[in-house]
């Protein structure tokens, strides 16, 4: 995975830049890492985006180690899984590598609460429309396990009329979110600060 390592080191230079010591961190692939108002949105929780492009679910347990090192987070929010998808990944090899993951912070920071973003439908990805769904309703479940974590569903609301991916809401790479789609992302996750009790979204 050495092809991460730019990345992994720009995380590292921000850490050791930030000015405060951050509450609520933002984790996972591009989606969150291109969510360029994040510190603003969600400022009054010390937000940190360690989000980093191209990581898959495997990477963001793989690298959590080091990514995580020295915080101290009251809640995490994770967007990651939709590269997996995209690699050729089962969507059951997915969910042990998120499992990992929320085990990992689990031994690390105990119960705080732990939020899983839903894998967002895209045009570019669309073919993968039945294992987007699978994926997301195996770690919904994980919310009957463990009572400190939650799932906010983005799937619904990225979508159009017809049941297919809204492309008002993406970059031309039919992929990405432009700042429509961020928006409707905000307005769900506002609507699920029992998703994060300590650090309510107003």
């Amino acid at each position: 995975m050495f092809w991460y390592q730019e990345e992994l080191d720009r995380l590292d230079k921000e850490k050791k830049e930030l000015e405060y010591v951050p509450d609520m961190v933002f984790y996972g692939s591009s989606s969150f890492n291109l969510w360029n108002d994040i510190p603003e949105l969600f400022k009054e929780y010390k937000p940190i985006n360690l989000a980093f492009g191209g990581s898959t679910l495997a990477a963001c347990s793989w690298f959590y180690k080091q990514n995580f090192k020295g915080l101290h987070p009251k809640a995490i929010m994770i967007y990651a899984g939709d590269n997996d998808l995209g690699d050729g990944r089962h969507p059951e090899e997915i969910v042990l590598f998120f499992k990992t993951l929320l085990t990992q912070i689990r031994e690390d920071y105990g119960g705080i609460p732990v939020t899983f973003v839903s894998i967002k439908p895209s045009p570019s990805r669309w073919y993968l429309e039945g294992s987007i769904r699978y994926t997301n309703s195996n770690i919904e479940e994980i919310t009957e396990l463990d009572e400190n974590f939650h799932f906010i569903d983005i799937y619904k609301a990225t979508l159009d009329i017809s049941g297919k991916p809204n492309s008002d809401y993406f970059l031309e790479d039919g992929l990405h979110l432009n700042k429509k789609g961020y928006k409707v992302w905000f307005d769900v996750i506002s609507k699920h600060s029992e998703s994060f009790p300590q650090l309510q979204v107003h």
